[in-house]
């Protein structure tokens, strides 16, 4: 059942056994997982189905320093479904190493192994549509996929991993029919809370306040409550949410909520020059036999990882950056000369401040390669707009074999990486954030450590060679700052409240029935993009509550 918010009688009392707070990735996954049974479920949302302005205005906050970190209400939509109506879709799972505990990694360490999520990977790869649960180049198609680059064999990278690409998938629209014809869950929309009750000792969630835009008021009382608003909204919640035993916020009895907070580092730099045949280089995607497409990067090993001393990290092989023209090409300048008409991700990699690329060298790109401009058009036009399954992103062949490298890596766990509440309020009343976020001299390295040893291995391998300029590479890291929408981190797992948010099962401590889900858990962020991961968290995190709520319900307390 969907609900409309604005339909309930102002100051209406609503009980259920189990509360979720947030209608995106993780909290549609934990919802889906209550469709049936003696259970009354609650998701609380605070958008609609469409995106309405009033309600993204509530995500509008302060940045400590803009050149680092796009507005807060940026790569984020608070409407039902959440950032998955925006998201590129790839899908990798966590890698092993990112689970432990690593000298050379401050703060790293889950209280679990790889091998305690690995059960939940698979739904968790079915509901996000990223085709079979195989993300191995040697299998994922028959025969095996095409090698990056025939005869390369490098001693510190592997590319016998691949990422999958989801459709990508819309929860919201994917799954909210199935919501709507549960008569066990009730998804209400345009429905904020405000605010986080707990009983007199603080050891127990009693109720939730909820808020609409216009200015009725809710309240529910549920036995078990799960926040899964994002890796932003859930420290706000927190932070805002103060009451005996929490004056400093829900869970920040050591002050541990909002630091950490993580994206990934990643750029574009470098100049890779193959002496290899054209055809012996597949820098694009492949399609998996189910249509799913998916392609080859290559992984700095662990044993690399550890020798240098450095965190995750993935090259993949990428064109020159756009706004320079000297890349000779048409596609490449005709999407810089377009750029007012892309995505904001997007744009604002194609706008450095202070970088004023020749126009006019664009256009003669574009003049003196119109029918692969034109073909390009079409291309996107029918495998990205029009099709159900989205090509993934812009692959455009550079003339010769001329790459640069685009890095995405693990960011160091922080804590004064951090967001706090501002002294500014949203419309609500809520308090807005305010975030600082920062990059470690160590995040920079891995990616100065990556491009030398791929050097390296191309030196040894005799056909290759990659120029690149250290100070060059820690630029071009930082240019863009927080890598896109991935808000990882500020309500991490960990063993104790000392070191953790929430423990191994997602619970707050000291907090009998509160739960947190999404990547504001992650006490690290690994290289991989975290939506699988968020899903499989959610999937786990489904069953241990069923377990808790057997044989039925629970009555609020």
């Amino acid at each position: 059942m969907i609900l409309d918010a604005e339909a309930l009688e102002n100051g209406a009392a609503l009980e259920a056994d189990l509360c979720i707070l947030g209608g995106g990735a993780a909290g549609i996954t934990l919802a889906l997982q209550f469709l049936r049974g003696p259970w009354r479920v609650i998701l609380v949302e605070s958008g609609r189905r469409a995106a309405h302005p009033g309600s993204q205005a509530l995500y509008e906050g302060e940045v400590a320093d803009p050149a680092l970190h796009s507005p807060v209400h940026t790569y984020r939509a608070r409407r039902f479904g959440g950032s998955t109506t925006l998201w590129g879709g790839r899908c990798v799972p966590l890698d092993p190493v990112d689970f432990r505990a690593r000298p050379w990694v401050p703060h790293s360490g889950w209280p679990f192994g790889g091998e305690e999520l690995a059960p939940w990977y698979p739904a968790a790869n079915a509901l996000c549509e990223a085709g079979e649960f195989d993300y191995a180049a040697a299998t994922a198609i028959p025969g095996g996929m095409r090698p990056m680059i025939a005869g390369f064999a490098p001693q510190d990278f592997s590319e016998a991993g691949i990422e999958r690409f989801s459709t990508p998938t819309d929860f919201a629209g994917r799954y909210g029919h199935r919501l709507a014809a549960s008569e066990s869950v009730r998804v209400l929309l345009g429905a904020n809370c405000t605010g986080v009750e707990t009983a007199p000792e603080g050891d127990r969630v009693t109720a939730l306040r909820l808020r609409t835009l216009s200015g009725r008021e809710a309240t529910v009382r549920a036995a078990r409550v799960v926040v899964a608003l994002g890796g932003l909204e859930t420290p706000r919640l927190l932070l805002a949410s103060r009451g005996p035993g929490a004056e400093a916020g829900l869970g920040n009895g050591r002050g541990l909520v909002g630091r950490y907070y993580m994206c990934h580092i990643a750029g574009t730099s470098g100049r890779l020059r193959l002496a290899v045949p054209r055809d012996y280089v597949n820098a694009g995607y492949e399609v998996a036999e189910d249509g799913t497409y998916i392609r080859r990067r290559l992984h700095l090993t662990e044993a690399a990882q550890e020798r240098e001393g450095v965190a995750n990290a993935v090259l993949r092989l990428h064109f020159p950056r756009i706004p320079d023209p000297s890349h000779g090409s048409g596609v490449l300048s005709g999407l810089y000369l377009a750029r007012h008409l892309l995505p904001y991700e997007y744009r604002k990699r194609l706008e450095t401040p202070g970088e004023r690329p020749s126009v006019l060298r664009h256009l003669r790109n574009v003049a003196a390669d119109p029918f692969s401009a034109t073909g390009f058009a079409w291309t996107m036009l029918r495998k990205r707009r029009l099709a159900a399954r989205k090509f993934p992103s812009v692959i455009v062949r550079p003339p010769g074999n001329v790459f640069s490298l685009d890095f995405h890596g693990e960011q160091e766990p922080n804590p004064e990486s951090r967001v706090t509440l501002s002294d500014a309020t949203d419309a609500l009343g809520m308090p807005r954030l305010r975030v600082d976020w920062r990059a470690t001299a160590g995040d920079i390295r891995t990616a100065q450590v990556a491009y030398r040893l791929l050097a390296e291995d191309l030196a040894r391998w005799g056909r290759g060679t990659l120029l690149h300029d250290p100070e060059e590479v820690a630029a071009d890291m930082l240019r863009d700052g927080a890598y896109g929408g991935h808000h990882i981190g500020t309500a991490r797992i960990g063993f104790t409240p000392a070191t953790g948010v929430v423990d191994a099962e997602c619970r707050v401590h000291g907090i009998a029935n509160l739960w947190v889900a999404g990547s504001a858990v992650f006490p690290t962020s690994g290289q991989a993009n975290p939506t699988l991961t968020v899903v499989a968290l959610a999937l786990r995190l489904a069953a241990r509550l069923k377990r808790d709520m057997e044989p039925g319900p629970v009555a609020a307390g």
